[in-house]
């Protein structure tokens, strides 16, 4: 099983976080370990993400990789900053190349059978379907497994906890990526830890 696999296999949704405040990024990690989603994702769209990354892997148990990657200098911010793990919106060829080339499990975005082309021709075989639900949602890619069977995904993008079910069924989805789990402002622990709790009960 590859690096990224056993990330993806760890738990049935991985966290998808937008963290405002560093201050909240070990309270915050420490209730979603707790609630059974070790797997972190902190996306890189706001000035405290890489100081969120190092706070969380503070806490015991926890897997805190990057999301919205999209060039190679944020690869490189993310790996110093202690990611484990590397996701990107999209593909391009730079991104993919240097992301394999420092050895880091990466998931790359695909909306496309060309996205999937171009990753496969990287060595790459486990990806992000995203936008999930605004590309199509699971019909769509229902399609692109068709001819793709040898990959595996972790839709992400507007699936929520009662429709997360329903991707996991498919053998080929190893997990969902789920922005429910957080809301914006201050951080409700024990709502967080509770919808964790609900969220890693959703196993395939």
């Amino acid at each position: 099983m590859t690096p990224v696999e056993k990330i993806m296999r760890t738990a049935p949704v991985i966290p998808v976080l937008v963290i405002e405040d560093a201050a909240y990024a070990r309270a915050i990690a420490e209730a979603l370990v707790a609630g059974g989603l070790p797997v972190l994702e902190v996306t890189l769209r706001t000035a405290a993400a890489l100081d969120a990354i190092a706070e969380m892997k503070k806490v015991p148990g926890a897997i805190v990789g990057a999301g919205t990657v999209v060039d190679v200098a944020g690869l490189d911010s993310a790996i110093a900053a202690g990611a484990e793990f590397i996701v990107s919106p999209g593909l391009t060829d730079n991104l993919g190349k240097a992301a394999v080339a420092k050895n880091i499990p990466f998931l790359p975005g695909v909306a496309s059978a060309g996205d999937i082309m171009r990753g496969l021709d990287l060595g790459l075989t486990h990806f992000k379907f995203f936008p999930a639900e605004a590309n199509g949602g699971l019909p769509a890619l229902k399609s692109l497994i068709g001819p793709f069977g040898q990959c595996k995904f972790c839709p992400t993008g507007g699936i929520k906890q009662e429709t997360a079910a329903d991707w996991l069924a498919v053998p080929e989805i190893l997990c969902v990526g789920g922005s429910w789990l957080v809301g914006k402002g201050v951080p409700d622990i024990a709502a967080i830890e509770s919808a964790a709790r609900a969220a890693s009960a959703l196993r395939n």
